[in-house]
């Protein structure tokens, strides 16, 4: 940030003190006929019951996202913008290396009719789709959950299972491993292949890499933010070609470029800046 920006951010800052203090006057002005506004803020891990989540801390938990109280949380494992995991009245637990991903939602059951006790349990390298719904139910390791998919207290999904997108499970409903189940309500489609279950394991490699970078990005204060936009800014129109040929060689600032892990197979991981993606 250069000189003229550090006095703007300094004088915006003045500004919002004062506009405190103006409404702190106001308030004693107003004396007992003054209306409390009650403000809330966002809490991403939150305690319930007096259950704190125990959370790994390579795990990744996005800033907007909403974890609460007896959940657990493993090695790896990444919860994404949007998602509510609320273990108030049972107990929800993740494994290492799975992804639930954005507005997806994890609750729980405190028993059902036949006094059984409903949590929520899922295992390890399981992906959880976009806006899926999972309630007091399991989902064994390497397990796939498509986006939108609901399912109901008492599901089992087991190992290398896949749930197809939008389907409806049934309370009660058992997906065995190695099938596919889709529908509403979901039912049996086709055996699992080979290249869906490779497709299950990139995926949980892939998201468990890529929640570095953004576990990395909002941690980056606030100059370091400034400092990314010049250097883009100053990288963004240059013509490699020309510039070789008059002699100038021109290195990406290491802040733009990406791990290699982020893009799996692929070799020129080294040259890819933030920007390009």
């Amino acid at each position: 940030m250069g000189t003229l920006g550090r006095a703007i951010y300094t004088v915006g800052s003045w500004i919002r003190g004062t506009g405190k203090a103006v409404d702190r006057l106001g308030v004693a002005l107003q004396g007992s006929n003054y209306i409390p506004e009650q403000v809330t803020r966002h809490r991403t891990i939150m305690s319930v019951f007096e259950k704190e989540p125990m959370i790994s801390k390579d795990a990744f938990i996005a800033p907007c996202a909403a974890v609460m109280g007896d959940v657990l949380i493993g090695q790896g494992s990444s919860v994404w913008y949007g998602c509510i995991l609320r273990g108030d009245v049972n107990s929800i637990r993740v494994g290492a290396g799975t992804n639930i991903q954005d507005n997806s939602l994890v609750h729980v059951a405190k028993f059902n009719l036949g006094g059984k006790v409903l949590p929520t349990i899922i295992g390890d390298n399981v992906t959880i789709g976009h806006s899926a719904v999972l309630h007091a139910c399991t989902v064994e390791d390497s397990a796939f959950v498509g986006m939108g998919a609901v399912l109901l207290d008492g599901v089992v999904v087991e190992k290398n299972a896949i749930v197809g997108a939008g389907s409806l499970v049934k309370q009660g409903t058992r997906v065995p491993s190695g099938e596919v189940w889709a529908g509403n309500p979901a039912k049996f489609i086709r055996k699992v292949t080979e290249e869906d279950t490779a497709s299950i394991e990139q995926s949980a490699n892939t998201y468990t890499n890529l929640a570095q970078v953004h576990a990395a990005e909002n941690s980056k204060t606030f100059d370091e933010i400034e400092l990314e936009k010049l250097l883009r800014k100053k990288f963004k129109n240059r013509d490699e070609e020309y510039e070789s040929m008059i002699g100038v060689v021109r290195e990406i600032p290491p802040e733009l470029i990406l791990p290699e892990n982020i893009f799996p197979g692929n070799k020129s991981g080294n040259n890819k800046a933030v920007s390009s993606v």
